[in-house]
């Protein structure tokens, strides 16, 4: 599975929306995910005409999960570019 195929895998249909950037069944974060999927297809502007998307997730519990790209908190091993 790569997670830029056009196409969305089957588990994407059950996905449900995070709104803390984890599994909400179990509280894993993505990092933990088993599958990933980025839905580059069909992104969203912000008010100041950023780009973000929707990211699913399938966890190790088996719950499918969505986030929005720019609600992915920073990552230790790049920090994050305030411009982008």
């Amino acid at each position: 599975m790569n997670a830029f195929d056009p196409i969305p895998p089957e588990w994407t249909l059950s996905a449900i929306h995070a709104p803390h950037f984890g599994c909400p069944r179990c509280g894993a974060n993505c990092s933990e995910a088993v599958s990933v999927w980025i839905n580059r297809r069909s992104p969203v502007f912000t008010e100041d005409n950023r780009r973000k998307w929707q990211e699913f997730y399938r966890c190790h519990c088996g719950q499918s999960w969505w986030a929005w790209s720019n609600d992915r908190p920073p990552s230790a091993l790049k920090p994050r570019d305030p411009l982008l």
